[in-house]
């Protein structure tokens, strides 16, 4: 399958780049290559493959969600450039 200069301009406005006419030409050259790829995979038959959503077990995935004792100020604060008692200072955002 063949992608046209006009559909590379198109995506490339849609991903806010600008493109030199160098790089239209040759990312469409790529883009085609990548769409002959999926049409060659799309001919495999896959009809005697069961439908997954993972290939990995879900199992025990997730931690238990235990409180746990925090950072004491004074460890957290140790590299910070600047501070306050127990605050990072920081320049002011507004005035």
């Amino acid at each position: 399958m063949s992608i046209s200069r006009e559909d590379v301009q198109h995506i490339a406005l849609l991903a806010r780049m600008h493109l030199t006419e160098d790089e239209l030409q040759v990312m469409a050259r790529q883009l085609s290559g990548i769409l002959e790829h999926i049409a060659v995979l799309q001919e495999a038959d896959v009809s005697s493959v069961a439908l997954t959503a993972t290939l990995l077990p879900q199992s025990g995935v997730m931690r238990a969600d235990v409180p746990q004792p925090s950072y004491t100020p004074d460890l957290l604060l140790a590299n910070a450039p600047d501070r306050e008692d127990q605050y990072l200072r920081v320049k002011a955002v507004l005035d």
